[in-house]
Order: C-alpha cells, then sequence, then structure tokens
C-alpha cells in the first residue's frame, strides 16, 4: 500500500510498438510517463529538485514555489506544493493548451501566461517573468528547471536505470526531443555509462536553435518562435541540456510530431502529446537508417487529454494548415 502520492513517481511501464514499426529487424520501445501523478514525466524533477531543495534549507516551510513552464513541470510543481502544503506561482507562454493552463490552477496554483512573441531577453519572456518574480517575492523557490543540473540528475537516477533493468541491458538507442534537455541529457549520459556503444538522437523542431547550435557549435539568433508543439525546442541554450551525449539531431515539422501523435492513439493506443509524436517520429526516421537488429527506446512524455483543443481537434488542425493523417 502506497502511503503518499509522490511515492507513486516513476517506475513507469516500457511498451513495444505493435503496429506502426515497418522495420522487423528494429525493436521500439516507448516509455509511457504519463502514468507519473501528474500526467507527466516532469513530476521526476520537480519532486528530486524539490527534496533537494527542502534538504539544504533554499524551500523553507511556508514558501512560495515559482517556475517557468509550458505546462508540464507547472502541474508537477502544483501538485507537488498542494500536498507539502506551499504556494506555487507559474509562468507560462500563451501557446500552451487551455488544459495545461486549468490543470495548474485545479492545484490551486497561480497562473501567469505570457506571450510567446517576447525574445528571450525581454522582461515579459516567460522565462525572465518568473525570474523577476522570484527576486521580488520574500521566501520563494525557483526551480530553475532550464539550468538546474538537478533536471538531468533526476533521470539519470532514475528514468536511465528504469531503461536499462526494462530492457535487460538490450537497449542500442535512446531518442528524446528536449527543451531544457534534461531528459536526453540525463538518460543518455547513463545509459552511456553502461554501454558506451548506446547512441542518443535528439529531434528538434524547426524555429528551434538547438538543432543549429549541435551541428555548428555556434547560437544562432532565435528565429520567432512559430513552431506550435509544446514542451520541446528553445530559443536560448539550457544549461541543462549536455550535448556531449547526442549523437544525431533531427528536425520535425509539427505536422510530423502532430500527425504521429494521432497515428499512436489510432493504432497503437497510445494516447500521448505532441512531443510524444515527435519522439516516436523520429524512433522510426532513426530505425530507417539501420541495417543490423537494434533496441529504440523513446519517451511519451506526457497525456493526449492535455491537447483535447489542439491537434486532437480535427478543426483545429485545418484550421493551423495541417492534414489529418
Amino acid at each position: 500500500m502506497t502511503q503518499h502520492i509522490l511515492d507513486t513517481i516513476g517506475n513507469t511501464p516500457l511498451v513495444k510498438l505493435q503496429k506502426i514499426n515497418p522495420y522487423p529487424h528494429i525493436d521500439i520501445y516507448v516509455k509511457l510517463e504519463f502514468f507519473n501523478p501528474s500526467g507527466s514525466i516532469k513530476d521526476r524533477i520537480v519532486n528530486h529538485i524539490i527534496n533537494d531543495a527542502i534538504a539544504t534549507g533554499q524551500l523553507q516551510e511556508g514558501g512560495i514555489i515559482i517556475e517557468n513552464t509550458s505546462g508540464n513541470t507547472g502541474a508537477a510543481v502544483a501538485m507537488n506544493a498542494a500536498i507539502r502544503g506551499y504556494k506555487a506561482i507559474l509562468t507560462m507562454p500563451d501557446k500552451v493548451s487551455t488544459e495545461k493552463q486549468d490543470a495548474l490552477r485545479a492545484f490551486g496554483a497561480e497562473v501567469v501566461v505570457c506571450p510567446t512573441s517576447a525574445p528571450p531577453d525581454s522582461p515579459e519572456h516567460y522565462v525572465n517573468k518568473a525570474r523577476s518574480l522570484a527576486a521580488a517575492t520574500p521566501n520563494s523557490f525557483m526551480l530553475n528547471q532550464y539550468d538546474n543540473k538537478k533536471n538531468p540528475e533526476a533521470h539519470y537516477l532514475s528514468t536511465g536505470p528504469e531503461i536499462w533493468q526494462q530492457t535487460g541491458g538490450k537497449v542500442t538507442h535512446f531518442v528524446a526531443a528536449g527543451s531544457t534537455g534534461g531528459t536526453i541529457s540525463g538518460i543518455g549520459k547513463y545509459l552511456k555509462e553502461q554501454n558506451p556503444d548506446i547512441k542518443a538522437v535528439m529531434p528538434d523542431p524547426f524555429g528551434s536553435i538547438y538543432y543549429a547550435y549541435f551541428k555548428t557549435g555556434v547560437v544562432p539568433e532565435p528565429e520567432e518562435n512559430t513552431y506550435q508543439v509544446e514542451g520541446v525546442g528553445e530559443d536560448h541554450i539550457a544549461k541543462a541540456m549536455d550535448f556531449s551525449v547526442v549523437d544525431e539531431m533531427y528536425q520535425f515539422s509539427d505536422q510530423d510530431a502532430f500527425g504521429m501523435a494521432r497515428k499512436l492513439a489510432r493504432e497503437e493506443g497510445i494516447f500521448g502529446g505532441g512531443t510524444g509524436g515527435a519522439n516516436v517520429w523520429g524512433a522510426l526516421k532513426l530505425a530507417a537508417t539501420l541495417s543490423e537488429p537494434a533496441t529504440i527506446v523513446t519517451v511519451i512524455p506526457d497525456n493526449g487529454v492535455k491537447y483535447m483543443s489542439k491537434f486532437y481537434n480535427d478543426q483545429w488542425m485545418l484550421d493551423q494548415g495541417h492534414s489529418l493523417g
């Protein structure tokens, strides 16, 4: 019997794709992170960071947790704050689905919505807004998920070992898109320590700066944030992102991500978000390049119920110029 909702974080299922993988010599497994209690992979990093903050005295009794989020980290913070008795203030870009915004409020958090179009140096950018709120709020603690090394450490300590154990050490490739980069950095580091031959591949949306930086080593001028997929890609280099563990990057479109997410729901019965679609798209693109047998693992970071007003809505897809296939 589990005594605490936070004790249910982690140990999520790893399941094999049954129908959409056309390569018989390749096994593709997806880790279903929406089984975490707030519905996403972010429960892992938030609980790890908050535990450390309490242990080190950074987060005091009656404190206020402030963080910038594309929704999933916010839900994890709001859930954690609710059960531990803290107040949560969360900033997010306005492209975030209404379902995600409402989930934060349901947990009792205060939500500050910022313009997605705000450039990285603008005080209205949702990251800068969180920082200014934290600086102005007494007894506050900011997780700082983009630059906090406890972020990838959470995956190094939990998600990576789970994947290694669940595959019996047979994993050969790991695929994960990133915004903070914590997932691919932490899991990639752990898996490569177990077997240096394991390759890590990172899909990145068109419009994000990560792909160009990975290929050239030069930080490009950020483009206007035009991609619609949430929770991946970035307009600045997060310090939690460890490019040294990444072997290859692929660029994907919103259509790639949304189309694959819809396909997963209808053909595999896996109801995930756009990032999960992008990850599986990347896993299949990788599989197409492999001639030898391989075991590819990727993650479905969150639940599709968070996107019912967006890409799971046929009219929204058509209005945005996307195809339904």
